[in-house]
């Protein structure tokens, strides 16, 4: 096409700055970006879970502690709730804590 709108703000990708000589250096780089290390002391292991309610009611799953991690994640990842609900179940399946 010869016109195309706002062509001068329009993203361009820019030009490779090195050639890539060693492809599997490259892709292990690559699939480091997306690695997620979290790690979890053994008192916060131990407290994931939320004490047994006393009172009348239905049973909390997770304590507080474990609630604050999840939104704090939330606000640094800037994830909707149930991405963070995806998030944390996937955290939890890495170590065994599920």
């Amino acid at each position: 096409m010869p016109f195309k709108a706002h062509a001068a703000r329009r993203h361009r990708i820019p030009e490779q700055r090195h050639r890539i000589t060693s492809w599997s250096e490259y892709d292990a780089a690559l699939r480091q970006r997306g690695s997620l290390t979290v790690g979890f002391p053994e008192d916060a292991i131990a407290a994931w879970r939320a004490e047994p309610r006393t009172t009348r009611g239905g049973q909390p799953h997770y304590s507080a502690l474990a609630i604050r991690t999840a939104l704090m994640l939330r606000a640094v990842f800037r994830l909707a709730l149930r991405q963070t609900e995806g998030l944390i179940g996937s955290i939890l399946r890495l170590p065994g804590l599920d």
